[in-house]
């Protein structure tokens, strides 16, 4: 809460550019939104004579040795500093490279100058080339900001799929054209097609954007796709299915450049990895190489920190609950999308919400929030019924419930540096002066990891995981009886989620008024949690202490999710 900004533009997601020939970056340029790029040879491609194939209108090549793209000794500086350096990257049709690295490292930025996108201002140089005639496809990490919310998103597919079925005659063409839709829509494991049509985005959970934007790279036909974070906020089960597609999406002979933090996909996935810090490249090679006998201390250290803390044990359980549910359903557009009949929140303790994109998490979240006004049932704050709407709360029930986003750059305002936003909690909510606020805001920025520097900076110049830590102390600022971090670890490498939930599980033992709801579909941060709560389809299927349900679930779903991240962890096949 704290306040709303507006998602970075981006460019729109699974758009393209180029095509065949190398482009060398220009030495020395200056570059704005679009970099100027000179068009170069063919013969860049160490074997030229690739094989092109048609399959349903899109253009494929073939597997071969000669690279589709290649980075050449990239440098990028933003302020006389580089933010990549020296990476070399060959980029081969059908194969999966990965890029991994801590928040800030630089893998997206290596990502985009495949698109020949960079920073505003960035100065580049090195040589960037692609050899083939199709495009390169990028799904973003926030689909949030790519796909227009005013547009439905049979709209954005359908502006893809009409391109592609000009050459039919005109009474096919509609049909056709739908066809494509509902195949990618599929393709990116969407199954309900029909009804997700007609939705627009803010409709959809924040994994069914996801798999929308990987649809439209899909449906474009794209020759390389460079996916950036594509299982961020995904559970355990689509997470498996998202790797099996991109792996079928390899082996079509598309080129998949992965830039991710999530290292048991990685795993499950990649053929090669790049092990990127501070924008260098310290370690590559085949990536069961590097899971078995790593090199370089900043690998190891990245695999050491997959398991985040263990849990604090027993924690104090009073009888009166911090929060209670009774008989909540919640619609969505006339139709229920959840219900809960019996949830309790106690103080000093921590509830993590579990479940599949699209189970409901994130609308249990906002309805306790009181950004969900269309339910029933009964939400109680220490025995007082909260207000459905948070505007009818009081300023203190406002400050009482405080809500971590999981899109963390749509809701800060780009315009502003961090630290007057985080402060300004404090002044709204709680009435505080704000030179006072402002104070109380750098301390509580320093205490969570985030020095005075980036506090002054505006949110696009920070990482992910520095962001993440703004939003928390901007909560924090509210003085909350209960915090509702919706997926906060899901875009961070390993190092900095551990840290992040290092953090939370402080804040428990230091204030023992203090509740936690953790929304997440990862089964790992979830052993942070006192208790678990599992959603499906909309239903709560099961809940109870956190090592009962990890070790001894009842319920089938919650069984089939433990499966599958013990099978996506050891890398084991389906």
């Amino acid at each position: 809460m704290g306040g709303h900004g507006r998602p970075q533009p981006h460019r729109p997601a699974g758009a393209a550019l180029g095509g065949r020939g190398a482009r060398p970056a220009d030495r020395g340029a200056d570059h704005g939104h679009q970099p100027a790029l000179r068009r170069g040879a063919r013969e860049a491609a160490s074997d030229p004579a690739e094989d092109v194939t048609e399959e349903e209108g899109a253009t494929f090549v073939s597997h071969g040795r000669g690279p589709v793209a290649e980075l050449r000794d990239l440098r990028v500086e933003i302020d006389g500093r580089a933010i990549v350096d020296g990476v070399r990257l060959r980029v081969l049709p059908g194969t999966v490279h990965a890029l991994v690295g801590a928040s800030g490292c630089g893998k997206t930025t290596t990502g985009l100058a495949l698109l020949g996108e960079y920073p505003p201002g960035a100065r580049v140089t090195g040589e960037v080339y692609r050899t083939t005639d199709g495009p390169v496809g990028y799904v973003p990490q926030h689909p949030a900001a790519v796909l227009n919310p005013a547009r439905r998103v049979g709209a954005l597919l359908h502006d893809i799929a009409r391109l592609q079925v000009r050459g039919l005659p005109r009474a096919e063409r509609r049909t056709a054209a739908r066809e494509r839709v509902l195949r990618a829509l599929a393709d990116a494991q969407l199954a309900d097609g029909e009804t997700l049509l007609r939705r627009h985005p803010h409709q959809l959970s924040g994994g069914q954007q996801q798999r929308v934007v990987l649809a439209q790279a899909l449906l474009l036909g794209a020759r390389v796709i460079v996916a950036d974070e594509p299982t961020t906020g995904q559970d355990a089960l689509t997470k498996s299915r998202i790797v099996d597609q991109l792996a079928a999406v390899a082996a079509r002979g598309i080129a998949v450049v992965l830039l991710s933090h999530d290292l048991d996909v990685v795993r499950a996935l990649a053929d090669d990895v790049l092990v990127m810090r501070a924008g260098r490249v310290v370690e590559s090679g085949p990536a069961e190489r590097l899971w078995r006998a790593p090199r370089h201390e900043w690998t190891r250290t990245l695999l050491d920190a997959r398991r985040p803390p263990t849990d604090a044990g027993p924690a104090p359980d009073p009888d009166r609950p911090a929060l209670r549910v009774r008989g909540l359903t919640a619609r969505h557009h006339g139709a229920v999308a959840l219900r809960v009949p019996e949830l309790d929140l106690h103080p000093g303790t921590s509830l993590a919400v579990v479940g599949r994109s699209g189970s409901g998490k994130t609308t249990l979240a906002r309805c306790l929030a009181g950004l969900h006004r269309d339910h029933d049932g009964e939400i109680v704050l220490d025995d007082t019924p909260l207000p459905r709407s948070l505007r009818h709360r009081t300023r203190a029930q406002l400050a009482a419930v405080q809500y971590v986003f999981q899109d963390v750059r749509a809701a800060f305002d780009d315009h502003r540096p961090v630290l007057d936003q985080v402060a300004r909690t404090a002044v709204r909510l709680r009435g505080t002066d704000p030179v006072a606020a402002r104070e109380e805001a750098l301390a509580t920025l320093a205490r969570l990891g985030l020095p005075p520097g980036p506090s002054h900076r505006l949110p696009s110049r920070l990482s992910g995981g520095e962001l993440q830590r703004a939003a928390l102390a901007r909560a924090l600022l509210a003085h909350p009886r209960v915090l509702l971090c919706d997926e906060i670890t899901s875009g961070l490498d390993t190092v900095t989620r551990r840290a992040l939930l290092g953090l939370l599980a402080g804040l428990l033992r230091d204030r023992d008024d203090l509740s936690l709801v953790l929304v997440t579909h990862d089964l790992d941060t979830a052993r942070l949690a006192d208790r678990i709560a599992v959603l499906d389809a909309g239903e709560l299927v099961e809940q109870g202490p956190a090592r009962r349900v990890l070790t001894e679930p009842r319920h089938p779903f919650t069984v089939s999710l433990r499966e599958t991240t013990a099978r996506l962890e050891t890398g084991s096949p389906p």
